[in-house]
């Protein structure tokens, strides 16, 4: 800087440059910009204070008392500029979030929960309440935990590739939840009264089947376990589900971790057993497959069948949603079709 009289012409400047953008400013957060612009040690103003190193030293004091004044008017500024900011945001904001008492309410439309996930809380309380305990096995299965131990023998055509997604020659996804029955049996003593739900895995689509699906295993394993126990037991979860007056007849079938094994039918719960559309004229409606456990099974497990006896049922989630809530098509299961979901919200 070479003299006073042109510190004084620079700070004129100044003060006219900080006039012209306090102008243009829209924001608090602009002003703290332009602040530090001008303001801090590598700014505008801090830059003349750096600048005295060179002045002389007869003139230091004058400078210093300018140079001062300047950052003092400046600060003083800039707070009104801030100031002025914020309340002018303050305002905006204000009249943003105004609500007009006059106008109509939004309407607010209830979710719900997913109807596989409604029917699995429900079976989960109904089965509960008989003393069931629930257990949750691993999606990931090995061959011996999903088939062999099951008593599913080599030729089995529920081995084939074509209905099992094999991960590898050992593991595979598991195609029913029946291999934590497995795990469970191996590991705690008669009594046992467990309830296993989970996912499943098998090559099948169409409008009644997924390739992944919601299955629920209940397994019972005490002395003197007979299939009227099975029939009484099935008789409470249909009348629960379904409504009062269901009942329950039992078919005969075949799986291989059961002897004797069982479809299970109960009453079309639309007609009262007249016969109807849903249950084709039969007045009867499959739910599920069930049996006596299979000697060999208790046998692959440690348990001796000679002192204990079993009884096993799985069902598919998915197809008691769809019962229950007169769903015809399981992709419709798995996708956002507000349309079901409005049709599920009038049901409950």
């Amino acid at each position: 800087m070479a003299d006073l009289n042109e510190l004084r012409q620079r700070a004129e400047k100044i003060r006219e440059e900080i006039r012209k953008n306090a102008e243009q400013l829209t924001s608090s957060k602009a002003a703290y910009e332009a602040r530090k612009n001008f303001l801090d040690k590598k700014g505008v103003i801090g830059q003349l204070m750096q600048d005295m190193k060179s002045v002389p030293a007869d003139q230091k004091a004058e400078y210093g008392k300018t140079v001062n004044e300047l950052k003092a008017w400046a600060s003083e500024r800039f707070e009104e500029i801030d100031k002025k900011m914020r309340q002018r945001e303050l305002e905006l904001r204000y009249a943003s979030e105004k609500i007009d008492i006059t106008m109509p309410p939004v309407k607010m439309v209830p979710g719900h929960l997913h109807p596989v996930t409604q029917v699995r809380e429900e079976l989960i309380d109904i089965f509960a309440s008989m003393g069931f305990e629930v257990y949750e096995g691993t999606e990931i299965e090995t061959d011996y935990y999903n088939f062999t131990a099951l008593n599913t023998p080599q030729d089995h055509p529920a081995r084939d590739m074509q209905d099992t997604f094999y991960l590898s020659p050992e593991f595979l996804l598991r195609t029913q939840t029946s291999a934590g029955q497995i795990h469970v049996m191996e590991s705690k003593k008669p009594p046992i009264k467990i309830l296993s739900p989970g996912k499943v895995f098998r090559s099948d689509d169409d409008a009644t089947h997924s390739p992944m699906f919601s299955q629920m295993e209940g397994l019972v394993v005490d002395k003197k376990i007979t299939l009227s126990d099975l029939k009484g037991m099935l008789d409470v979860f249909v009348q629960k589900i379904f409504g009062e007056g269901t009942t329950t007849r039992l078919r005969p079938s075949y799986f291989p971790f059961t002897e004797p094994s069982v479809e299970v039918d109960c009453s079309c719960f639309s007609c009262g057993g007249k016969g109807c559309s849903l249950c084709k004229g039969t007045g009867w409606i499959e739910v599920l497959g069930a049996g006596i456990v299979n000697r060999k099974v208790l046998e692959n497990c440690g348990i001796d069948p000679d002192e204990y006896s079993g009884l096993a049922f799985g069902m598919g989630m998915e197809r008691i949603a769809m019962l229950k809530y007169g769903i015809n098509n399981i992709k419709l299961l798995f996708e956002s079709d507000l349309q079901v979901l409005e049709q599920i919200g009038d049901q409950e």
